[in-house]
């Protein structure tokens, strides 16, 4: 139960004040005409011989209040404008107020005038009329900044602790304009991706969020109850069988952006829910694929940064250039100088690590699983320029094609910038027989206490039967994106509401 501060008992008791005097603190109706920057740019049209009327509204962000005269400042989504204030134009009941401080920061009102330029040069309203619009019963958090001498900022103050900032996510966007910014720009990507795909011709679809089965990608479901079907369901982990069956019944191409769902761990690349953007299309590999991706992620960069070149996390990133393409074998005897595929058992393998790095596995580890690891630990950090890493282990990719003449590798590739892996994209497996012995192997390969499960999804091996033609697919982490683009540190700074453990 909410116990009012000092601040916000004086708060309160100024709205009691307010509705003594007949203001009304929350009217149904505002009569808004201009932004604030709508409003400036009208004036400076117009000029300063013509006479420009407006009705502004915002949140009150400062107040300087000079006798019979106030400057205050307002905000909205587009800006901020100030409101000079007098009591000539207002009137003494209005300018009351003011002068007895019942209007607060973070208050939004609503000013109606003329607009004028200040002696000091600045575009103002200069109202007749103002309204209170919402009381704020409680101040915002205040971040105070201070410039060092070799020109970094450092801000301190209440509102520093990011993680009351990502548990108070409308008052972290109030005070923080740069956090606004993050979120717009996070809008701006996915209209630059949803607008190139459907240039390539893809058909955005739409597909379950509550699936029967779960399935398409190496994760733990969260598990949900319909109770008039008496049926346990799974909120999805991918949208790739469903997007591939849809490649059956007879569409080309289609994408999917939306969530997914996997009850796993948290870090600065993991949230439990997730946006992703999928594709399939038909008729080409996971080269074609490759082709599409590189396209489209410079696009979106160019329409979203202006530029193919950014700088993440200290680093500057070209992305305008042609990509590195790199198989994963040769990536990790570059890095590590072991040729894997001189170990072709688990427990050669595992030994030969052992030896070079001192790691132990597990005692029933796949082959597949420690080579993954080597990738991880000694290439994944390293990979800072756009890179697709080609040809994974077969046994830690059961929906993608063998490489021809090879049974350790199948067709996936894994791009990776910045350190981070950003996207996963197989030649598809289309051969309904092999997908059902891949299906048959993963079962005997998980284990209880792992997150990859793979169950065997009878149905879309039915889909398989009646005729999958070849196709290539990708998926892309939506939010690693955002991540890359706004060089932000995670992404609980992408997301507007993260979750969270439970406020102590």
């Amino acid at each position: 139960m909410w116990q009012p501060n000092n601040v916000e008992r004086e708060r309160l008791e100024k709205a009691d004040r307010l509705r003594a005097l007949g203001v009304e603190l929350y009217p149904a109706r505002v009569e808004r005409t201009h932004t604030t920057q709508e409003a400036i740019r009208a004036y400076e049209a117009a000029g300063d011989a013509e006479t420009v009327s407006v009705t502004v509204a915002g949140r009150i962000r400062r107040v300087n209040l000079k006798g019979k005269v106030a400057f205050m400042h307002i905000e909205d989504e587009s800006g901020r404008l100030q409101l000079f204030l007098r009591i000539n134009e207002l009137g003494e009941d209005q300018f009351q107020l003011v002068r007895e401080k019942l209007l607060d920061v973070d208050d939004f009102i609503q000013a109606s005038g003329t607009m004028m330029r200040t002696q000091a040069g600045e575009v103002s309203v200069q109202p007749t009329h103002i309204r209170l619009l919402a009381k704020s019963l409680s101040p915002l958090p205040v971040i105070k900044q201070q410039v060092k001498d070799d020109g970094t900022v450092v801000e301190y103050g209440e509102f520093t602790d990011k993680e009351t900032r990502y548990r108070q996510r409308y008052a972290d966007l109030a005070v923080n304009r740069d956090v606004r910014e993050v979120f717009v720009k996070r809008t701006r990507i996915i209209q630059a991706m949803r607008s190139f795909l459907d240039r390539e011709g893809m058909l955005e679809v739409e597909t379950p969020i509550l699936q029967p089965l779960y399935g398409g990608a190496a994760a733990r479901p969260f598990t949900t109850h319909h109770n008039e079907l008496k049926q346990d369901l799974y909120l999805r982990i991918s949208f790739e069988l469903y997007l591939k069956r849809l490649i059956v019944g007879g569409f080309d191409a289609v994408y999917e952006i939306g969530r997914d769902f996997r009850n796993e761990g948290v870090s600065f690349k993991h949230n439990p829910e997730f946006t992703m953007m999928e594709f399939y299309k038909a008729y080409i590999d996971y080269n074609g694929v490759a082709d599409i991706v590189e396209r489209m992620t410079k696009t979106i960069c160019q329409q979203a940064n202006g530029s193919t070149t950014i700088v993440y996390r200290g680093h500057t990133i070209d992305l305008g250039s042609p990509w590195a393409r790199i198989t994963m074998r040769a990536a990790i005897q570059q890095a590590t100088g072991i040729d894997y595929m001189d170990y072709q058992t688990a427990d050669t393998l595992r030994q030969a690590i052992h030896e070079r790095f001192s790691h132990t596995f597990k005692p029933d580890e796949t082959w597949g699983k420690m080579v993954e690891h080597l990738f991880s630990e000694h290439v994944e950090p390293k990979l800072i320029q756009p890179t697709f890493v080609m040809d994974y282990p077969r046994d830690i990719s059961p929906f993608a094609k063998r490489v021809q003449g090879d049974d350790f590798h199948v067709e996936r590739f894994e791009l990776y910038i910045g350190g981070m892996e950003l996207g996963n994209a197989f030649t598809e497996l289309n051969d309904p027989l092999d997908q059902a012995a891949r299906f048959e192997e993963m079962a005997q390969l998980y284990r209880k206490e792992d997150d990859d499960a793979t169950p065997t999804d009878e149905d879309y091996l039915r889909a398989m039967r009646y005729g999958m033609p070849p196709m290539g697919g990708f998926g892309m982490g939506v939010d690693r994106l955002v991540i890359l683009l706004a060089n932000v540190e995670s992404i609980r700074d992408v997301l507007l509401f993260p979750h969270m453990r439970p406020e102590a």
